[in-house]
């Protein structure tokens, strides 16, 4: 009976941690669907210059996101189903899926350690390239005022760096606001908006990470504990 007891214990709790799991992946999901949709990456993402299209690879985060909430949210009900029908052949399949999923999410966050700067820069070199052509006047001058524009409109910042956010607007006041004392005090060059606007969502997606990858490693260890005693129960 201590065997049974202890193993009801484990079973109820497998579920408990499997429905915040299930939970977590919905928030995750609702989450990347949030930062796929936000208003400041679309806008700003989804520009082309002449033939070159802005720099995706914060999307490709994004999509491993949304896959990975899916998953977990199968998973979560795989476990929450297993846990309360105590099959050792579902718990078994459940404990599979973890470490694949685990192993998928140290990789995933791999990637993203080593291209959390590249995001950044890529898009800030987008937007220098844009900005030269539009103040120089070079081919396709139209086309980089409207990426400019919407880079200016969209992070309310102007230039690449606090001189040029101060006097742009001097003598290219159809590109930035024409406030260049403001620019300047409030040192809103557009490099450093790009840094903000992005190092904020991946610090979010960070946390959403170690959070998960915490709540499996419970989930891991309980279903094998679990799956010990429903083995030991039947024996006995």
């Amino acid at each position: 009976m201590g065997v049974e007891g202890c193993t009801k214990c484990i079973k109820y709790l497998l579920f408990v941690f499997n429905f915040i799991f299930w939970l977590a992946g919905g928030i995750i999901l609702g989450v990347a669907l949030w930062l796929r949709h936000d208003s400041q990456t679309t806008n700003i993402l989804y520009l082309q210059l002449g033939e070159k299209q802005a720099p995706n690879t914060f999307y490709v985060g994004i999509y491993i996101l949304i896959a990975v909430g899916a998953v977990m949210m199968f998973v979560g009900f795989l476990g929450c189903y297993g846990a309360i029908q105590e099959s050792q052949c579902l718990l078994g399949t459940f404990f599979t899926c973890l470490v694949i999923l685990f192993a998928c999410e140290v990789a995933a966050g791999i990637w993203g350690f080593v291209n959390k700067d590249q995001i950044a820069k890529d898009v800030k070199q987008f937007y220098d390239q844009a900005l030269q052509q539009a103040l120089m006047g070079e081919a396709d001058a139209n086309n980089a005022k409207t990426v400019v524009k919407t880079f200016h409109e969209t992070l309310d910042c102007c230039g690449s760096d606090t001189i040029t956010a101060a006097f742009t607007p001097v003598w290219r006041d159809d590109l930035c606001r024409k406030d260049p004392l403001k620019s300047f005090i409030e040192n809103s060059n557009c490099h450093k908006k790009i840094d903000e606007l992005f190092s904020g969502k991946l610090y979010l997606i960070g946390i959403a990470a170690v959070v998960v990858a915490v709540i499996m490693i419970f989930e891991m260890i309980l279903s094998m504990v679990l799956c010990c005693g429903i083995r030991n129960s039947s024996v006995y």
